[in-house]
């Protein structure tokens, strides 16, 4: 179990009115926790830039009309499969395709492997987003 230390700090009032009134519209029951989730994000992005291990999740909306688009695609994905734990294929219209891919790995190659798909011909839209693979977060 993870031992929970106090602390203080000191803001403008101005600040935390603000702070307090952005973490109550999120739901958040106590500063606390908000500040917890600053933390642990402030870690997770210090993680991308020491390259370590993360989770990536890929976002890919395309034109499956796009002739060998769907076979490039699958192509890059089996040359990378050790970095895919999963995918999910949904048709959004006739033409339209969205594609979430679970990358998991080094930042560089996650973002090496998006770029890779995003900028296939045919992709009309493609976002990544990061998060940890939670090993240097504590529980609390």
């Amino acid at each position: 179990m993870t031992i929970l230390k106090r602390f203080g700090i000191s803001l403008p009032g101005d600040l935390l009115a603000r702070f307090d009134n952005e973490i109550n519209q999120r739901g958040y029951q106590n500063r606390s926790e908000a500040f917890r989730d600053l933390i642990r994000d402030y870690l997770v992005k210090r993680d991308l830039d020491k390259d370590e291990e993360v989770v990536g999740v890929l976002n890919l909306v395309y034109d499956h009309h796009v002739p060998n688009l769907s076979l490039k695609l699958n192509d890059i994905q089996h040359d990378h499969y050790h970095n895919i734990l999963s995918n999910v294929h949904i048709h959004l219209d006739h033409y339209n395709c969205l594609e979430v891919i679970i990358l998991k790995g080094k930042h560089s190659e996650i973002k090496h492997l998006s770029d890779k798909m995003i900028g296939t011909r045919g992709v009309k839209h493609g976002d990544l987003s990061f998060t940890s693979t939670g090993k240097n977060l504590s529980g609390v």
